[in-house]
Protein backbone atom coordinates (compact mmCIF):
# COMPACT_ATOMS: atom_id res chain seq x y z
CA UNK A 1 0.00 0.00 0.00
CA UNK A 2 1.36 3.42 -0.99
CA UNK A 3 1.43 5.92 1.84
CA UNK A 4 0.09 9.26 0.67
CA UNK A 5 2.46 12.22 0.90
CA UNK A 6 5.40 10.17 2.15
CA UNK A 7 9.05 11.27 2.13
CA UNK A 8 11.04 10.25 -0.95
CA UNK A 9 14.73 9.36 -0.96
CA UNK A 10 17.40 10.95 -3.14
CA UNK A 11 17.45 7.84 -5.35
CA UNK A 12 13.67 7.93 -5.78
CA UNK A 13 13.61 11.66 -6.61
CA UNK A 14 16.38 11.14 -9.21
CA UNK A 15 14.32 8.38 -10.83
CA UNK A 16 11.13 10.47 -10.63
CA UNK A 17 12.77 13.47 -12.32
CA UNK A 18 15.04 11.46 -14.64
CA UNK A 19 18.20 13.26 -13.52
CA UNK A 20 21.45 12.34 -11.78
CA UNK A 21 22.35 12.77 -8.11
CA UNK A 22 24.79 15.52 -9.09
CA UNK A 23 22.00 17.45 -10.81
CA UNK A 24 19.75 17.22 -7.74
CA UNK A 25 22.58 18.43 -5.47
CA UNK A 26 23.26 21.31 -7.87
CA UNK A 27 19.57 22.26 -7.83
CA UNK A 28 19.47 22.13 -4.01
CA UNK A 29 22.51 24.44 -3.83
CA UNK A 30 21.82 26.89 -6.64
CA UNK A 31 18.08 26.79 -7.38
CA UNK A 32 16.58 26.31 -3.89
CA UNK A 33 15.07 22.94 -4.71
CA UNK A 34 12.88 21.92 -1.76
CA UNK A 35 14.80 19.26 0.15
CA UNK A 36 15.13 18.30 3.78
CA UNK A 37 18.23 16.85 5.38
CA UNK A 38 17.46 14.18 7.96
CA UNK A 39 20.69 13.10 9.55
CA UNK A 40 22.96 12.22 6.64
CA UNK A 41 20.12 11.62 4.19
CA UNK A 42 18.20 13.98 1.93
CA UNK A 43 14.42 13.56 1.78
CA UNK A 44 11.85 15.10 -0.54
CA UNK A 45 8.08 15.62 -0.73
CA UNK A 46 6.76 15.10 -4.26
CA UNK A 47 4.18 17.89 -3.94
CA UNK A 48 6.91 20.37 -2.93
CA UNK A 49 9.16 19.30 -5.82
CA UNK A 50 6.26 19.41 -8.30
CA UNK A 51 5.25 22.91 -7.13
CA UNK A 52 8.89 24.06 -7.38
CA UNK A 53 9.04 22.85 -10.99
CA UNK A 54 5.64 24.35 -11.89
CA UNK A 55 6.62 27.71 -10.38
CA UNK A 56 9.47 27.97 -12.89
CA UNK A 57 12.16 28.13 -10.18
CA UNK A 58 13.91 25.12 -11.68
CA UNK A 59 14.36 26.95 -14.99
CA UNK A 60 15.95 30.14 -13.60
Amino acid sequence: MEIANRWYSLKEICEYLGVSRDTVFKWIDSKNMPAHKMGRQWKFKLDEVDNWIKSGASAD
